[in-house]
């Protein structure tokens, strides 16, 4: 799971005025807004074991349409780059597993 966080210009109620607001994001689902000149924070409630299983379902499944791809533009490619990306791929996916732990914790203490 990723975390995203961008500046809006957005219309403020407490304000009365139109100030930058600091949005954050988990995937592609909005978790909060928040004020930058006033610091009124909106939560938005997000079912983050759904928005889990949803990327790893995603992942999954575009994995085969994704290797056929990359073997149909270029197989030697994909033949050199296949023992260094086997050797990586479990130290993408602890990094993965602890970045998601840290969100869903933050998460989960909001609450």
């Amino acid at each position: 799971m990723k975390v995203k966080k961008m500046e809006a210009g957005l219309y403020c109620l407490h304000c009365h005025e139109e100030v930058d607001h600091e949005i954050t994001y988990i995937n592609d689902q909005i978790k909060s807004i928040r004020c930058l000149e006033c610091n009124k924070t909106k939560e938005l409630k997000i079912d983050v074991k759904k928005e889990l299983y949803r990327e790893i379902y995603e992942r999954i499944s575009t994995k085969p349409t994704r290797m056929t791809e990359e073997y149909q533009k270029d197989l030697s490619h994909l033949l050199f780059s296949l023992p260094v990306r086997v050797i990586k791929k479990p130290y993408h996916v602890l990094k993965d597993v602890n970045s998601t732990r840290k969100v869903i914790q933050n998460y989960k203490k909001k609450e």
